[in-house]
């Protein structure tokens, strides 16, 4: 996982998650987790784009 990846997940989760996976379910989980709480939208951000 590179240094930008990291920022952007911690940042702005949607957008780490969409630059790795585009628009899909993944992405639309993303965005929800993070309109429910920075917290959980950066753990998803991590989890989906630390295991591929």
């Amino acid at each position: 996982m590179s240094i930008l990846t990291i920022l952007l997940n911690l940042l702005l989760p949607p957008l780490a998650v969409f630059l790795k996976h585009g628009i899909g379910t993944t992405f639309l989980i993303s965005v929800l987790l993070t309109l429910l709480g920075w917290l959980p939208g950066v753990v998803h951000a991590f989890y989906v784009n630390g295991t591929e």
